[in-house]
């Protein structure tokens, strides 16, 4: 339909075998081919065919729009599909060098895409894509770089298969991802400038083809959570506000902890009670030599993961620990909330007018401390392990 058909005698004789066996003969294969040539037009049998497709594991589908997946896997369509592409190339040429294909259904179009190290990236970046609109028989040219912001390809392993270089290693990529709960994958996904400061703020980072705890120390204003920045943590006790002590976390571990406290805890709380007071948080081991009165650095948590002068963990429990106290509310009640819906390590309660103690830990054990007053003034530790 495209060029001067060749007559029957000049075709391969492979090809003349396979159109004998399959129609009989040249003018009822002609025939054959010319209506499924038409069919492109009828949405509802491509959308069937995108359907089918995926549910074989080629590509993405979304219902009622486009089918996307790799150019190595166009040969494997329904042949509906593969004469839609096809009428691409007769548009545009040769598309063996794009990386995603992506089939509109309702709209006419044909959209070819090539991006910046495609298979070696766990995310990558859109470079090239041409646009081919079937029924204005035109094409748009896309270039990304200069004149349009590259996006990112969020979920790569939806556009490919088991057979595709690096598919394991994109899979367990994108699980991780997306277990962050972190994004929003809907449409095009976020932009990369935004997805690369939520992705820092929350302490992560890209390592080859794996997401790993950012090794970066933070800017003490950086966000921690959504109601705290680090120095929070760093500059709310009464000596450090003596002392003017600069208390200053080293390990980048530390920070991490700090975030997970922030998030896993205290973000929580604020959700439900409304605002709460810090009253003690991070202690550098040059904090603690000034704070008068029991504490217990290698027990508390609030040194995080930092290491003394031999190089040790000061408290091996690691994970973070703060106090604090929600005004007019009993911190009794607190307790028990934090306990319900929190994925708390330890928590140390006074009274119920003070501030509670609680921590966060990659291994949570999950105990509830009461500090109790005797008589003669002396503390006696009541302790249980909370389960929900």
């Amino acid at each position: 339909m495209f060029e001067r058909r060749k007559p029957y005698r000049h075709l391969e004789i492979n090809l003349q075998r396979d159109i004998k066996a399959f129609f009989g003969d040249y003018g009822s294969a002609q025939i054959a081919a010319r209506e499924l040539l038409f069919k492109i037009s009828q949405p509802e049998l491509l959308e069937a065919a995108c359907r089918q497709s995926t549910s074989e594991g080629l590509g993405w589908y979304t219902e009622g729009e486009s089918l996307q997946l790799h150019s190595s896997l166009v040969e494997r369509l329904p042949p509906i599909l593969r004469i839609y592409v096809g009428c691409g190339t007769a548009l545009y040429g040769d598309i063996t060098s794009a990386d995603l294909i992506k089939i509109h259904t309702r709209s006419g179009k044909l959209s070819i895409m090539r991006y910046d190290d495609f298979l070696g990236q766990p995310i990558p970046k859109l470079m090239h894509r041409v646009k081919i609109l079937f029924r204005q028989q035109d094409f748009n040219l896309f270039e990304y770089g200069e004149e349009y912001e590259p996006t990112n390809l969020y979920l790569k392993s939806r556009y490919i298969n088991e057979e595709s270089h690096g598919y394991a290693k994109q899979v367990e990529f994108d699980s991780q991802l997306e277990n962050l709960k972190l994004f929003d994958f809907a449409g095009y996904g976020p932009k990369p400038s935004e997805f690369e400061l939520k992705l820092r703020h929350s302490r992560w980072e890209i390592d080859g083809m794996r997401l790993v705890r950012s090794k970066a120390i933070p800017n003490l204003d950086d966000p921690c959570g959504h109601n705290f920045t680090y120095r929070n943590f760093i500059e709310c006790g009464e000596t450090q506000e003596r002392t003017q002590l600069p208390n200053l976390p080293k390990e980048p571990e530390s920070y991490t902890a700090l975030y997970e406290l922030s998030t896993k805890i205290l973000d929580p709380v604020i959700d439900y009670f409304g605002m709460i007071k810090l009253t003690y948080g991070f202690c550098s081991p040059e904090l603690a030599k000034e704070i008068p009165g029991r504490i217990a650095p290698k027990l508390d948590q609030h040194a995080c993961h930092e290491k003394n002068r031999t190089g040790k963990l000061i408290c091996d429990r690691l994970g973070a620990a703060c106090d604090f106290i929600v005004e007019d509310e009993d911190m009794g009640e607190v307790l028990a909330w934090v306990a319900e819906n929190t994925e708390f390590d330890r928590i140390y309660i006074y009274e119920t007018n003070r501030p509670l103690h609680v921590s966060w830990s990659q291994n949570p054990v999950r105990q509830i401390t009461k500090m109790d007053l005797t008589a003669t003034e002396i503390r006696v530790p009541r302790t249980g392990t909370f389960t929900n």
